[in-house]
C-alpha cells in the first residue's frame, strides 16, 4: 500500500500495530480459524497498549484519537494477514463505544469505559434481529420500565464476541412501535452487563464460513433485568443517538476491507514472482498481471474514499460546514467501494494461486472467505445504492 499522504499520526498507529501484529503469523490465524479459539492474546497486547480506547477521551484512560487513527488501527490489524477476524475482535468496541463516550453522563463515563480501555471488561453490539434484519426501525427486543430496572425481552442476531463480552451496547424498544408517530421514535440505547449465568439470557453460538475465531450468536432475552442507569440518552432517542456510532462503524469496516484486500494481493505479486511455468514466472503475463494491476487500482482508489470519510467524520464535530448528510454520503460510500475493492483483490489472489489457492496453507483461501463480510454487514451493498441513489442522486426512495 502507498502511504504517502497520511498524516504522522497515523502512520504512527500503523508502526506500533505493526509491532504488535508481527507476533501473530498467518499461521496463528489459520489454526484459530481452524479451532474456532478466539484470539485472546491479541486483545491482551493491544489493550496493554492502550489501544482499546484509541478513539475515546483521554481522562477516561484512552488516547483522544480520532475514526482517521481508528481505521489505520484495524485496517492495519487486518493487513498483517490477522483479516477480519482479527480486526473484528476489538472492532465492536472501537465503534459501539462511540455514543456511549458522546451521550452519556460523566458519571456513567467514568462507570462504563475505563475497564474496557484497559481490556478488563468487552463489549458487543446488540441491534441486528431475525426478523428485522435492515430494518432496524421496526425492531421488536423490548425494554419495559419495572421500577428502577427494565425487563429486557426479545432477539438479536450476528452479535459478534458475545461469548466473551460482559458488556452490550443494546437498542431496545421502550415505546410498542404500534404507539409511536414515526417508527424512529420510541427506541432506547442501553450499556448493559452481558452476565451469563443470570436468568433471562441465553446465548447460541452461530456457525459460520469464515472468521471463525470470533464468535457470531444469537441472544435470546427473556425478562432480563437491568438497571436503569443503564439507559443513554434520553429514552425514545436511541436511534438518533446510536446513529453516530453506525457511520464510524462503517469507516472502520471499509478499513478492515482495505487491509485483508493489500496482504491478499501482496500474497499474489509474491507468488506470481516464484512461480515458474513454462520457463518463465506467470507474473510476467500479462492474464496474472493485470487483473493484479487493477485490483490494486481499485483498493488505492477505495483507500482514497475511506480516509477521506473518516475525516469527514472526525472534523464534522468542529466544523460546521460538513454536515450529516455529508458525512453519511461519505462513510457508506467508502465501505462500498472497499468492500468490492477487497474482494475483487482476494478473489484474484486465489486464482493467482491456481490450485494452490485452495489450498488452507497459502492463506488466499481463508482471505476470500472472510472478505465476504464486508460485502454483506453492517449493511449491504444493494441498501447502500438505495441509500446512494436517494441521499446523493434525489431519487425517490426504492424501499
Amino acid at each position: 500500500m502507498e502511504t504517502s499522504g497520511f498524516t504522522p499520526e497515523q502512520l504512527d498507529v500503523r508502526e506500533a500495530i505493526s509491532k504488535i501484529c508481527s507476533k501473530y503469523p498467518d499461521e496463528y490465524w489459520a489454526e484459530h480459524d481452524e479451532s474456532g479459539e478466539y484470539p485472546h492474546e491479541l486483545h491482551t497486547d493491544l489493550a496493554k497498549d492502550g489501544w482499546i480506547g484509541i478513539a475515546l477521551p483521554e481522562d477516561l484512560g484512552g488516547a483522544g484519537l480520532g475514526i482517521s487513527e481508528a481505521t489505520m488501527m484495524l485496517h492495519t490489524i487486518a493487513e498483517s494477514g490477522a483479516g477480519i477476524a482479527g480486526a473484528q475482535s476489538i472492532h465492536a468496541n472501537v465503534y459501539a463505544t462511540q455514543p456511549v463516550a458522546k451521550f452519556a453522563t460523566p458519571e456513567q463515563r467514568q462507570r462504563m469505559l475505563p475497564d474496557l480501555i484497559a481490556g478488563k471488561s468487552r463489549t458487543c453490539f446488540g441491534v441486528t434481529e431475525p426478523n428485522t434484519g435492515l430494518e432496524t426501525l421496526k425492531l421488536r427486543t423490548s425494554a419495559k420500565k419495572d421500577g428502577d430496572q427494565y425487563l429486557i425481552s426479545g432477539q438479536k442476531i450476528w452479535i459478534s464476541s458475545a461469548q466473551v463480552a460482559t458488556k452490550m451496547v443494546l437498542l431496545a424498544r421502550t415505546t410498542p412501535l404500534e404507539e409511536v408517530g414515526k417508527p424512529s421514535e420510541g427506541l432506547s440505547l442501553f450499556f448493559i452487563d452481558l452476565d451469563k449465568s443470570a436468568s433471562g439470557l441465553e446465548l447460541k453460538r452461530i456457525k459460520k464460513m469464515g472468521g471463525r475465531a470470533i464468535d457470531a450468536n444469537e441472544v435470546f432475552f427473556d425478562n432480563y433485568r437491568i438497571p436503569a442507569d443503564t439507559l443513554i440518552g434520553k429514552e425514545g432517542e436511541g436511534f438518533k443517538i446510536v446513529l453516530h456510532g453506525m457511520n464510524a462503524e462503517r469507516c472502520l469496516l471499509a478499513g478492515e476491507a482495505l487491509g485483508i484486500g493489500y496482504v491478499a494481493l501482496k500474497r499474489a505479486a509474491e507468488y506470481a514472482k516464484d512461480r515458474v511455468v513454462f520457463g518463465r514466472p506467470i507474473g510476467m503475463n500479462q492474464g496474472i498481471q493485470h487483473p493484479l494491476a487493477s485490483a490494486y487500482m481499485h483498493l488505492e482508489a477505495a483507500k482514497l474514499a475511506t480516509y477521506h470519510a473518516a475525516r469527514l467524520y472526525d472534523n464534522s464535530s468542529n466544523d460546521g460546514s460538513i454536515t450529516q448528510h455529508a458525512v453519511g454520503v461519505a462513510c457508506n460510500s467508502a465501505k462500498y467501494l472497499a468492500a468490492e475493492a477487497a474482494f475483487t483483490a482476494c478473489e484474484r489472489a486465489v486464482l493467482t494461486h491456481g490450485g494452490m489457492g485452495y489450498a488452507q496453507e497459502y492463506h488466499v483461501e481463508r482471505y476470500l472467505r472472510e472478505v465476504f463480510v464486508p460485502r454483506i454487514a453492517p449493511v449491504s451493498r444493494e441498501m447502500i445504492m438505495n441509500y446512494i441513489g436517494e441521499k446523493a442522486l434525489g431519487l425517490p426512495r426504492s424501499y
